[in-house]
């Protein structure tokens, strides 16, 4: 059967019946849901707004078209109120409109997306979006992006092509910076480190509809810049309900609120004084508007695309403008010839009237570098076309110019006519396009939109299509080998069209009339442009309109790249957008020859220089109308400093070319004068568009940019700034000639007279006749200039220069770039030369960082000028930083000084560019130069006569009056260099027949001897080659071979003949470090002085002294040392002597001087600066180490005196000693106090109590049960130390340590010549069988109580044997301990000299011809110690005097005491001393001494540990609550915190005060101590690991700031903190009463301590809050600090497994390291009897590296805690630790995303230290 066939009405039924289905369907669809993604306008239920009680200021307008009423308002559900302020809304938004957060989720740490869904609510202009997406992203520190859009269809989004490409680099959490309300939805952006409000949308709600999008945020502060183009009169913005239009568009700048060319929805916000500012960017490229209100706040209002923010945020607004510039592209370098003079004008008629406008300009010497043409060059103003009648020679033109060293720059428009060429011709630009299908289309994509331009009817190329792009670089190739030209402006490319939207007009739909139109210019979308629903390759013209320019420019700019092709040329344009910097500069457009236009300028300018255009500037002189003479004079005047500085007018008005005015008018004279001075700093205007172009800094500055935090700048706007340094303060006014300006708050030089100004911080008149603007430098400048020529071509030919205007510290700093100047790629190739230039204290620093160009004219600097140095220098020299050359001497001719102006200028100086010099000379007064001739007291002019010097007064305090001459010293003889030194013969200039002290005879003939022992190290050393005099006998660590290879020595040495001097020189940096080419070297037999220039003021070291600040005040201080029984106090030697110091250079890098002599000596400080050592014996014996760090200076030096000691492990617990203890139960007693009160505490100590009558090895009968009492202890763990003082008594009958002594002739004698008895003294010891009563004075106590006492002479080898001997009996008889506490060995004696106080012999030995500044000096040497001519007896049998080795009496006891300690216990134990010398630290600690009760001591314990940590002892501490007077609670409660953090921890006090130990007071001092301790014993593994670096490489321990930050000037004078290492910051409370610290936090990240938290400062004080019971702890990021639970004592603590604590870095990252022996073997490490390990952290994973292991199992340790913060706010679910074996055991992290510290316990899986491991972890997903 066939197949049955359907009829054809049946067909139609069917066809029917499908329609009406599908038709149903679609209708209840829609009756459902409304259009898919669009909501109806209407509302099922009523809609009642919730109207706020809002401030009017708050108020956002929800009704901003015009016609609002009450009814129409309350249709949009909005609030209506009206009022009789017209400028507050009357119809503002209700709380429940907007949208609510559907849902958030959060994939890392640094993004939130969420969806968003629209609050029912009656619409504004309808089709609003219903469902919405929102991304957020921190995409760095300080840039955070967010932005909503179409949750269901793609939405139209800029296509930018900088901004897509930036990377992201995010380290701070989201969580920190944005906070997400969710009904209604808003965004909260916060500053992350103070969490201040900067951008809060909650104050009313998201409008996103199809075509009306609206967002409002509260600011924090009025203070708002950007937003543009437009005219705005002022720079900061008028906050009282303005409206600005953002769109672009061909009109006038003539003050309007309309929108003008460019399209820029950004501007930046200063918050307060602070500088800390931040600034907004919406990347929307559709018409908009922007309000700003009173509350104060911003409302965005587009009309398309989406809502996609970028929040800048920065410390000052210069770092935001830093910020947005990264984000869109920083600016172009522009050709250096394109920073010269320019003219133009509109319509020249002809070439020739072009030319004529040259030569005159010429023939003036006007400098003057581009010459343009205006569309008039083109036939009938066609692009790429020239008038073969009119301009028939312009192809000639470029040559024409180029043979005077000028460029010429045309226009081409984008318009492209579609009519024939003259007579007909085709024009084959037009047709090439239209072959290409180049052109904009109408709304139907295929039909040519023409509208009219200059040339009649045009078409409008799409620079958005690749077709247009290719044709438009083909069409200018083509022209170009037509006309030569070197630039290119491009101009009407808004884009402008004379016809409203097109020839046809535009058609009614939602494009072209949108529901809602900003309040644009004409208010019609099209207006003066092309229609909107126009096509181009982006996308509707609706969306792209703005963006026209810009695409544009990115054709523009692959079209110079074909045609110029390596030469960098340069484009105008007249419209632009963010991003267009990057290629091309900007003028202000077509302004008008009016007043009000040329002030307008100033704000647009610096509204550019935010935008990213810095090369910007205004039409000079006016482009509309005829400018008078006054105006284009004064308009000239300013011009001179726009980046862009073109004069330029328009067709039909008056020439205004400068030459116009008359070859010999005022205006020629005044335009020359400051096109000059333009062209001398163009070296100085490049080199800030070349930091513009690397890092984005502003080129025309505003004056609040840098001075931000005054107030009064911040809506300056009349003057303005070139970089940081040049002031412009131009004559904006008619007939005026007196102005007020305002003068921030620097030092500031008039540019011109050179003169310095003596206001600052306030507005000032200035007098400013016809010709004259004003111009001044910044103090802390240094600006490269260059000789001015009428040309770049030619002025690039002259010598270079530099002005130098100081500082109120006598400082300045600056740049150079230079490249060829006309060079693409010279930056990212490299090829250029950069200076940084620096002065300080008489030393400039010409330092090429980059020299990878060589200028072709040999430039050198030839001239420098000096502005505000007060007094002329007496030489200035140059030096070549690098180069084996010597320095040389300027002659006289070259140096010249204005006394009136205060201006040093020096001439034919002939430093080559590219290479780095030092240039010096002295900055201080005449005065300063002196070096002291007469340093005792009583001066006067005979007396200084007498010594051959020169005696003058001086009204500068402190100033010697009496000083040497300048030839006065030593003259070289001979001279012998060999490759490792130099040896020389010098004699004293007998021009002055004697030194002046007839006592001390001169030695007339000595040797200099230099060697170079290594890259890093050298020695000199003068003596007298023909007497044995005293030398040092203090081993040091020389290298046994020199270096001889020149080119590795760090340093350069140069000796000057007459007077003789040496000078060590850095030959990176060409830095003088050492240079005693000084006048008053004097060597003779009892005095011997020389003197140093320093590298700076920057002086650390000297002791042992108490100093009241870290760095040494260089203002005539003089610090004795000669070692003494004297408690810490001002200006007092106290017990140790250590001659050496660590200099800080000026560029941060750092050197050690160590004078290796042992006589009594001081040094002065001067403020020239310099140094001025003065000793009474031995030789000059100095050794330099060249760091360059502090740190390396530090680990240098004690390579050369030997490393520190390790000292054990239970040595760096807490200790417990006091002088008074009654007898062994108050220790008892004491101990288990302690015990009860769950202090950790380790040692205990007996002071010189224990004895019987203060007798060494003597137990007193009141401590017969000491000995079990601390054998007790040590079987619980606990250490016991005993006093043991030199001085031994000889007035006993048994008494078997003096009697071996003596048997062993140990004790120091006087010499035979005088007899063979003990030199006898008193100290603690009394005489047998004696009360002593205390109540009588102290001298008779002495007198009649205290025993004859002998002191052992611990240089003899037979000492030490005896020493040892003694102590080992005491150890086995009576009692042990562990450690050894030597006391008293200065030596100290309670008489002075000897029994009877009468030294023998030679007097002058006692009161030598010159005494140091020492306490009671007047009493003489020995006052307190031993005779001076005491004899006593070298390791080598050499007999010397007391008075050469006193100072070295505690440095021979330390050895004995350390050996005899090792041999007796077995142990490694601790020996403290009192008295040091250079290398004691290799057998002993050291505490400060008997100091204080009072509060200013804790601040100087932190400035004598870090002194101590320089001279090599980082075992120290001072008395913790003070060894002297009644300690206070709170005092000694801040003590116990700082003392907790002395690497050697003990409290200590003195006899007839009550107990200060920890539980002495109340059970909150107990707590707040055993808090403290705790934390101490923690970071014992962390200590100890510090301690063994120190042993191995010489690191500090206690380490001052300035050594982990010495690039922050900052910390280079910090001595109220300290480090532990490098990680662990230390701000203790110094003061009484405080509970708030201010500290310094480097610049780092750092945690704090107690909360594991990132406080988010860094280099900057913060305030932190310090209640009784806290001390500050911060630990820095990046390092592993190893630690275990705190016990009652190490003995305990040992035992737990290691914790480590992983501070992440700013890039997740952390390394640190972990030591561990036995913690009190010897010779551990020598041995290699230890475990070290590295830790690393990287992308969440924790490896360890076993370095070393050879550990005794029993004291192996495991893995315990692991404690990491800065984990992140992504919670971490899943860890794991993989063994040496490769086994993966899981563990179980604990993360608090609040702290974002992560804890990942690893103790059950006893994982051994000892073999590598590996931690990971995860969020899981």
């Amino acid at each position: 059967m066939g197949k049955r066939r359907w009829s054809s009405l049946e067909i139609t039924l069917l066809v029917l019946f499908l329609l009406m289905t599908v038709t149903a369907i679609t209708m209840i669809v829609l009756y459902a849901t409304g259009e898919p993604g669009v909501i109806k306008d209407e509302t099922k239920d009523p809609f009642v707004p919730q109207c706020p009680t809002i401030q009017l200021a708050e108020r956002v307008d929800c009704f901003p078209d015009a016609g609002a009423s009450k009814e129409k308002c309350e249709q949009r559900g909005c609030c209506w109120s009206p009022l009789d302020e017209k400028n507050v809304p009357w119809c503002f938004f209700s709380t429940n409109h907007g949208y609510t957060v559907q849902s958030i989720e959060q994939p890392n740490s640094f993004v939130i997306n969420a969806q968003l869904k629209r609050m029912p609510s009656p619409s504004l202009f309808g089709a609003d979006i219903e469902q919405l997406s929102f991304h957020a992203e921190m995409q760095t520190n300080n840039r955070l992006h967010f932005k909503m859009f179409d949750a269901q269809k793609t939405r139209y989004e800029v296509n930018h092509e900088h901004i897509h490409g930036v990377q992201s680099n995010p380290s701070s959490p989201i969580s920190n910076t944005l906070e997400i309300t969710k009904n209604p939805f808003g965004l909260t952006v916060r500053r992350h480190e103070n969490k201040k409000v900067l951008f809060d949308t909650t104050m009313a709600p998201l409008v996103f509809a199809d075509q009306y999008l609206q967002l409002s945020a509260k600011l924090p502060s009025h203070n708002i810049y950007g937003l543009g183009e437009h005219v705005h009169t002022r720079y900061q913005h008028d906050t009282n309900w303005r409206t600005w239009p953002i769109f672009t568009r061909d009109a006038f700048p003539n003050g309007g609120t309309h929108n003008l060319y460019g399209h820029y929805p950004f501007f930046l916000c200063l918050e307060d004084e602070s500088g800390k500012s931040f600034g907004v960017f919406l990347l929307n490229s559709n018409a908009m508007e922007v309000t700003l209100q009173p509350a104060p706040a911003v409302s965005y209002r587009t009309i398309g695309g989406i809502l996609d923010f970028y929040i800048l945020f920065g410390d000052t607004p210069e770092q935001v403008v830093q910020e947005f510039l990264e984000l869109i592209g920083r600016p172009v370098i522009p050709a250096y010839w394109s920073l010269g003079f320019q003219l133009s004008r509109w319509d020249y008629g002809n070439l020739t009237e072009v030319k004529t406008t040259v030569e005159r300009n010429r023939a003036v010497s006007l400098p003057y570098d581009i010459q343009y043409t205006d569309i008039d060059y083109m036939e009938d103003k066609k692009d790429f076309t020239y008038d073969k009648v009119k301009f028939a020679e312009l192809p000639q033109f470029a040559e024409y110019l180029h043979e005077k060293g000028q460029r010429y720059i045309l226009i081409l428009d984008p318009a492209i006519a579609i009519s024939k060429r003259v007579g007909g011709a085709p024009y084959e630009s037009y047709d090439r396009g239209t072959a290409k299908n180049a052109w904009v289309k109408e709304s139907d994509g295929k039909t040519d939109l023409v509208g009219e331009v200059w040339p009649g009817e045009t078409v409008f190329p799409d620079y958005t299509s690749q077709n247009c792009i290719d044709w438009w670089v083909d069409e200018y190739e083509r022209f170009y080998r037509e006309i030569k030209h070197d630039a290119l402006w491009i101009d009407m490319n808004e884009v402008a069209n004379f016809k409203k939207g097109s020839n046809k007009g535009c058609v009614d739909n939602k494009l072209n009339y949108p529901p809602y139109t900003p309040k644009i210019l004409d208010e019609v979308m099209y207006s003066k442009t092309l229609c909107m629903d126009a096509k181009q390759a982006w996308g509707n013209h609706y969306d792209v309109h703005s963006l026209y320019g810009y695409s544009m420019v990115l054709a523009t700019e692959k079209a110079l790249q074909r045609v110029f092709g390596s030469n960098r040329t340069l484009m105008l344009t007249r419209s632009s957008f963010p991003g267009v910097g990057k290629y091309s500069g900007h003028w202000l457009g077509d302004n008008a020859a009016n007043w009000n236009d040329i002030k307008w300028a100033i704000p647009g300018m610096l509204e550019f220089g935010l935008f990213g255009i810095p090369y910007i500037g205004a039409d000079i002189c006016g482009f509309f109308d005829d400018s008078s003479e006054e105006l284009c004079r004064r308009w000239m005047q300013v011009g001179a400093f726009y980046p862009f500085s073109r004069n330029h007018n328009a067709q039909g008005y008056k020439p205004q070319d400068p030459a116009a005015y008359g070859a010999d008018s005022v205006l020629v004279q005044s335009s020359k004068h400051y096109l000059r001075i333009r062209y001398t700093l163009l070296p100085y205007l490049y080199t800030l568009f070349y930091k513009a172009h690397t890092t984005g800094e502003t080129v025309v500055r505003p004056v609040l940019h840098e001075f931000y935090s005054d107030r009064a700048t911040w809506n300056v706007d009349r003057q303005f700034l070139w970089g940081k340094h040049l002031l412009i303060t131009p004559v904006l006014d008619p007939g005026v000639d007196r102005i007020q300006a305002y003068i921030p708050d620097a030092v500031w030089y008039n540019y011109e007279t050179m003169e310095r100004l003596a206001d600052r911080r306030k507005e000032v008149e200035l007098y400013l006749p016809g010709d004259k603007l004003g111009l001044h430098i910044r103090g802390g400048a240094i600006l490269p200039t260059q000789r001015p020529e009428v040309t770049t071509t030619y002025s690039r030919r002259n010598p270079m220069g530099l002005i130098i205007a100081l500082d109120d510290n006598n400082q300045a700093a600056g740049e150079l770039f230079w490249d060829d100047g006309d060079s693409r790629d010279t930056v990212k190739n490299r090829n250029y030369i950069h200076y940084n230039f620096s002065f300080d204290n008489g030393q400039l620093t010409v330092q090429a960082t980059n020299a990878g160009y060589k200028d072709p004219n040999n430039l050198t600097f030839e001239e420098i000028t000096v502005l505000g140095v007060p007094h002329p220098p007496t030489s200035v020299s140059v030096t070549p930083i690098g180069s084996s050359d010597v320095l040389t001497i300027l002659p006289n001719t070259s140096i010249s000084y204005n006394e009136s102006t205060k201006v040093l200028f020096l001439k034919n100086l002939s430093l080559n560019l590219g290479q780095s010099y030092k240039v010096e000379w002295a900055m201080t007064p005449v005065e300063y130069q002196r070096f002291d001739c007469y340093p005792e007291e009583n001066a006067d002019e005979t007396k200084c006569k007498a010594r051959g010097c020169i005696w003058e007064t001086s009204s500068i305090p402190a100033v010697p009056w009496c000083y040497y001459p300048e030839d006065y010293g030593y003259i070289v003889k001979t001279t012998s260099e060999t490759s490792s030194g130099i040896t020389l013969d010098i004699t004293r200039n007998m021009k002055y027949r004697t030194s002046g002290r007839p006592q001390s005879p001169d030695i007339n003939n000595l040797q200099v001897q230099i060697q170079y022992h290594s890259s890093d190290m050298l020695q000199f050393k003068i003596w007298d080659l023909s007497s044995d005099r005293f030398e040092v006998p203090v081993p040091l660590s020389i290298p046994t071979t020199p270096e001889t290879d020149e080119s590795k020595r760090l340093y350069k040495v140069l000796v000057t003949p007459q007077p003789f001097g040496i000078q060590i020189i850095r030959k990176s940096t060409g830095t003088k470090i050492w240079d005693s080419s000084v006048p008053g070297f004097t060597f003779s037999d009892m005095f011997i002085q020389v003197s140093t220039r320093l590298s700076s003021e920057f002086v650390y070291g000297f002791g042992e002294t108490e100093h009241p600040t870290y760095k040494h005040n260089v203002n005539y201080h003089t610090w004795g040392m000669f070692s003494k029984d004297q408690p810490p106090g001002y200006k007092l030697n106290c017990y140790g002597v250590h001659p050496f110091y660590m200099g800080l250079e000026n560029d941060a890098n750092a050197h050690g001087v160590l004078l290796l002599n042992s006589n009594a000596m001081d040094v002065t400080f001067q403020p020239t600066p310099a140094l001025t050592y003065r000793t009474i014996g031995g030789i000059l014996d100095f050794y330099m180490v060249l760091g360059p760090t502090p740190e390396m200076v530090v680990q240098e030096y004690t390579a050369l005196i030997g490393r520190p000691v390790l000292p054990a492990y239970w040595s760096l617990g807490f200790q417990l000693c006091r002088y008074g203890y009654a007898n062994d139960s108050e220790i008892k007693d004491l101990y288990n106090d302690m015990k009860a009160a769950g202090i950790p505490y380790d040692v205990q100590y007996a002071d010189i109590d224990y004895m019987e009558r203060q007798l060494d090895f003597v137990l007193d009968s009141d401590f017969k049960g000491l000995p079990a009492l601390v054998d007790s202890m040590r079987k619980e763990g606990m250490k016991f130390i005993f006093i043991l003082d030199p001085a031994i008594s000889g007035n006993e009958t048994n008494y078997p340590a003096f009697e071996r002594g003596k048997e062993a002739d140990v004790f120091i004698k006087w010499p035979k010549n005088i007899s063979n008895e003990i030199v006898w003294g008193k100290v603690w010891p009394d005489f047998p069988n004696v009360t002593v009563d205390e109540s009588l004075d102290w001298d008779t106590q002495v007198e009649k109580y205290r025993a004859y006492a002998a002191f052992p002479d611990f240089f003899r080898n037979q000492t030490a044997l005896w020493w040892q001997q003694e102590i080992k009996e005491f150890y086995e008889k009576t009692t042990k301990f562990d450690g050894l506490w030597i006391d008293m060995n200065e030596p100290a004696s309670f008489v002075h000299g000897t029994v009877g106080a009468n030294c023998p012999g030679n007097k002058l030995l006692e009161n030598p011809p010159y005494m140091p500044p020492l306490e009671s000096k007047h009493l003489g040497l020995n006052h307190k110690t031993l005779c001076m001519n005491s004899e006593q007896i070298l390791s080598n049998g050499k007999k010397v005097r007391h008075y050469d080795v006193h100072n070295l009496y505690g440095w021979s006891h330390a050895k004995p005491s350390y050996d005899a300690l090792l041999t007796v216990t077995g142990k490694r134990g601790i020996v403290v001393t009192r008295s040091t010398y250079p290398s004691s630290g290799k057998w002993a600690g050291h505490w400060l001494g008997d100091n204080n009760a009072s509060w200013d001591q804790l601040y100087k314990s932190i400035i004598g540990m870090m002194e101590f940590s320089l001279f090599g002892i980082p075992y120290t501490g001072a008395d913790i609550c003070g060894f002297f007077n009644k300690a206070e609670y709170e005092m000694c409660l801040r003590w116990m915190q700082l003392g907790a953090f002395y690497p050697y921890s003990r409290n200590h006090n003195g006899k007839g005060n009550p107990r200060q130990d920890p539980v002495a007071w109340d059970e909150k001092f107990a707590s707040a101590s055993r808090d403290v301790l705790n934390i101490r014993y923690t970071l014992l593994p962390y200590l100890y690991t510090l301690m063994f670096e120190a042993h191995i490489k010489g690191s500090t321990v206690v380490r001052p700031l300035l050594h982990e930050f010495v690039d922050d000037k900052a910390t280079w004078d910090i001595h109220r903190q300290f480090l532990w290492g490098p990680a662990l910051l230390i701000t203790p409370v110094l003061d009484k009463g405080v509970t708030e610290v201010t500290g310094y936090i480097p610049n780092a990240r750092w945690y704090d301590y107690h909360t594991a938290k990132d406080i988010g400062e860094r280099g900057k004080t913060h305030v932190m809050t310090t209640p009784l019971e806290k001390i500050n702890l911060h630990v820095r990021g990046g390092y592993i600090l190893p630690w275990q639970k705190p016990e009652i004592s190490t003995y305990n603590s040992r035992k737990n497994p290691l914790g480590l604590l992983v501070a992440l870095n700013d890039a997740g990252a952390a390394q640190g390291s972990f030591f561990w022996d036995d913690g009190e073997g010897i010779d551990t490490v020598a041995k290699k009897k230890y475990l070290l390990t590295s830790f690393e952290v990287n992308s969440n994973k924790l490896t360890s590296k076993v370095v070393h292991n050879d550990l005794a199992p029993a004291d192996a340790l495991t893995l315990g805690e692991v404690k990491i913060w800065g984990a992140g706010n992504v919670l971490i679910t899943v860890a794991k630790v993989t063994d040496s074996e490769g086994k993966e055991h899981p563990l179980t992290p604990k993360h608090n995303l609040d702290s974002q510290e992560l804890i990942i316990d690893a103790t059950d899986k006893k994982i051994p230290l000892s073999r590598p491991f590996t931690i990971t972890w995860g969020s899981g997903v």
